[in-house]
């Protein structure tokens, strides 16, 4: 169903951006604020309004994302990203916009690193990275 939604690149971020925030199960005002500054900072604000993919992503979150590693693969291919370690970092950044990193959402972005060929040990620098700049946005002080 979601291949029916997500057919351009900017929307397969969109909603790879959306899927991020929903991984724990909750959407709280932090993680709106987050995501639709990402919306803006990335431009997709231009083409895309935002309601309208949440909407979209709402309709079949729960039915169609069983193969979470299909889904991705769908909006990696969609994408054709050549910044992977940015694109995976953007990823950690949504997951820990509510200031926490599930299991759940761990799960997510080890399936995501794998899909892009990014490696373990990468993909703990990056985690850890966003981790530290979230304490010292916080908290202000390195």
């Amino acid at each position: 169903m979601y291949t029916t939604y997500v057919t351009s690149p900017d929307k397969a971020l969109a909603h790879l951006f959306l899927h991020c925030c929903f991984k724990d199960g909750e959407f709280n005002e932090a993680e709106i604020d987050e995501v639709s500054g990402k919306f803006a900072a990335l431009g997709l604000q231009k083409d895309l309004n935002f309601k309208d993919e949440l909407k979209d992503y709402l309709s079949y979150k729960n039915t169609s994302l069983q193969d979470e590693s299909g889904y991705l693969d769908h909006l990696l291919k969609l994408i054709n990203p050549t910044n992977e370690l940015a694109l995976y970092s953007y990823c950690v950044e949504l997951c820990l916009s509510d200031a926490a990193l599930e299991f759940s959402e761990k799960s997510f972005l080890n399936k995501l690193g794998s899909l892009l060929n990014i490696e373990e040990s990468e993909q703990a620098t990056i985690e850890k990275l966003m981790v530290q700049r979230g304490v010292v946005q916080s908290q202000k002080f390195f």
